[in-house]
């Protein structure tokens, strides 16, 4: 295969055992070895991929008394970044396609939308106005250089993750990204003005809002393009009290394909991104991508509230809300004890004054923990804006107005003191990758989210079935959305391990489905959670996400198993079960 696809592809292409063995994991707890890897140099790499798989896949080995004379079964891609996904989406058992080698350049930047993505007068949604900064990027470029470039003009796209560090920008894409900005300024989705898309014909097309003229335009096509175009508006509005019965009432949600927002009224918009984003690149590969940036503010604040006691914590949410905090994070005692033991940690990579700065700047925590035990739950609520009188004001309110539930409640006084309080929130889940020996971390229930106000009730109920199973693990989130995360230690080399795995994951989803909320806000589905759709969204929603697949890729050669269920590529229990990653040295990232 790899011999074959060499005659086309100028990009590198690798199958020795040390490459197929690193792209089989993600950060993930399981482990796909693929066939090859490959790395393109441009986007005519990738048609040419998109056709040959395409004519290939859908041939079958032949044999005669058992030998094999040729075919590609199960030929699919599965497009790569940085490989950061906690759910298993960026592996699969075929060919890896990873653009961070070549992909990864800035494009260019535009201070105002260009006339052909231009719509009529009030098309377009309130984060996508006609002026503004826009940037195009490659998908494999890093966030971590993405934000050198935005942050020397001022700007920032709002919806980093807590791996930015990490991440590259076509996973943002593929996964619509979310971070702690989320609950002010949206998901990824959210700063999406067109997208360059090649479809499983190996044809590269511009994804951009349409208004309902130029919808009427490309339907009439009547080519692949068209007919995606043609299909897909005829199954959302032929289901529309469906799914607008289905979809789940919270703050943020990436299960399953998101088909709620892809026809916007009363000024009608048809948006092909709002399913594309977030769709894991199961519907096509994206290798251009168009986001709109934001100013970034000058001053931000730091407001701490320690929590002894759960129960009030739906009233206190409530309250910080209606103040239109910048974020609201959380973070569980089992989060704060991990940052004291390992507190060496988060003085690396930090010069003499800056650790001894960092060191004195705890010892008042230390000092109330010592005094008063470690609280339940640390919330953190940032403002921000230009002015920082302003900024103090807030915070000033917000102490007066939860006065009476009479917390601990602490202003920081500089960036530094607060960075503190970041670090222990951001490092946690590094931290137990690190230091429990014998264990690694699961992520696999890692993502849920009900409204905040049935937190009070949600959280003791789910502490209650993570108590009946032998786990280490950490909670922490995004208090203000009802997100929060749970990241189990486990012994992989148990033989239960697995039986665990699903046994907890039904139990807390059903726990979710209780309380009517989504089973991953913003991890997405990949391969550990697919199987678990159904039990979300019924029958007739699964038919709508098949049928959405089939229009855009009836073969199934772009990541199978995410999404949409094949019992031989992904998708089910029993796939999970038999894909564990028993040893796994894998770096996280790669």
């Amino acid at each position: 295969m790899k011999d074959e696809i060499k005659k086309f592809f100028k990009g590198d292409a690798e199958d020795n055992e040390e490459t197929l063995v690193k792209y089989s994991h993600d950060a993930s707890l399981l482990e796909v070895k693929p066939k090859l890897v490959l790395f393109p140099r441009d986007s005519e790499d990738i048609k040419n991929l998109v056709k040959w798989v395409g004519e290939n896949a859908g041939k079958l080995a032949r044999t005669t008394d058992g030998v094999q004379l040729g075919g590609y079964p199960g030929l699919s891609i599965t497009a790569r970044c940085a490989g950061t996904c906690m759910a298993g989406g960026a592996i699969g058992e075929s060919i890896i396609l990873d653009f961070t080698r070549y992909m990864n350049h800035l494009v260019k930047f535009m201070d105002e939308i260009p006339q052909k993505f231009k719509l009529q007068k009030n098309s377009l949604n309130f984060l996508h106005p006609s002026d503004g900064t826009f940037i195009t990027v490659q998908p494999g470029m890093f966030y971590r250089d993405f934000e050198k470039i935005t942050l020397e003009k001022n700007l920032i796209l709002p919806c980093f993750t807590a791996s930015k560090s990490l991440n590259a920008m076509g996973g943002m894409y593929g996964n619509n990204s979310a971070g702690e900005r989320t609950l002010k300024y949206g998901k990824t989705e959210d700063y999406i003005l067109s997208a360059k898309v090649i479809f499983a014909d190996g044809n590269e097309y511009v994804v951009k809002p349409l208004t309902q003229d130029e919808l009427t335009k490309k339907i009439a096509q009547n080519d692949f393009e068209g007919n995606i175009y043609k299909n897909i508006f005829t199954l959302i509005n032929n289901n529309k009290e469906e799914i607008a019965h289905a979809k789940p009432n919270v703050h943020k949600n990436s299960a399953g394909y998101y088909i709620w927002n892809i026809i916007l009224q009363p000024d009608f918009m048809f948006d092909l991104n709002k399913l594309l984003v977030g769709s894991q690149g199961t519907l096509g590969i994206v290798t251009e991508i168009t986001f709109k940036l934001i100013p970034q503010t000058k001053h931000s604040k730091l407001v701490v509230i320690f929590m002894n006691d759960m129960e009030p914590l739906g009233r206190l949410v409530d309250e910080i809300l209606t103040l239109n905090p910048e974020t609201l994070e959380a973070y569980d005692d089992k989060t704060m004890k991990l940052a004291v033991r390992f507190f060496p940690d988060f003085l690396k990579n930090k010069g003499f004054t800056e650790m001894f700065k960092f060191t004195w700047s705890f010892l008042p925590e230390l000092k109330m923990m010592l005094t008063d035990g470690f609280p339940k739950l640390i919330l953190l609520v940032e403002f921000a804006g230009d002015d920082e009188k302003s900024v103090h004001k807030k915070c000033r309110v917000l102490i007066e107005k939860i006065g009476n539930f009479k917390l601990r409640v602490h202003i920081t006084k500089n960036e530094a003191e607060s960075g503190k309080y970041w670090d222990v929130r951001r490092e946690s889940f590094a931290l137990l990758r690190k230091h429990v020996k014998g264990k690694r971390t699961a992520p696999f229930v890692d993502d849920i989210i009900v409204r905040p106000e049935f937190l009070p009730k949600f959280l003791p109920e789910l502490n209650k079935i993570l108590s009946r199973y032998d786990l280490t693990y950490t909670l922490a989130g995004h208090a203000g959305d009802g997100n929060f995360h749970i990241i189990p230690l486990m012994d992989f080399s148990r033989p239960d391990t697995g039986k665990i795995i699903l046994e907890l994951s039904d139990k807390v989803y059903d726990l979710v489905a209780q309380y009517h909320g989504s089973i991953t806000a913003e991890h997405n589905d990949g391969i550990i959670r697919t199987p678990y759709l159904g039990k979300m969204y019924g029958e007739k929603i699964m038919s709508i996400f098949k049928a959405i697949k089939d229009i855009f890729d009836s073969k199934n050669i772009f990541n199978p198993g995410k999404k949409i269920a094949t019992e031989k590529m992904g998708g089910t229990k029993e796939y999970i079960s038999t894909h564990i990653a028993i040893e796994h040295n894998a770096k996280h990232g790669v």
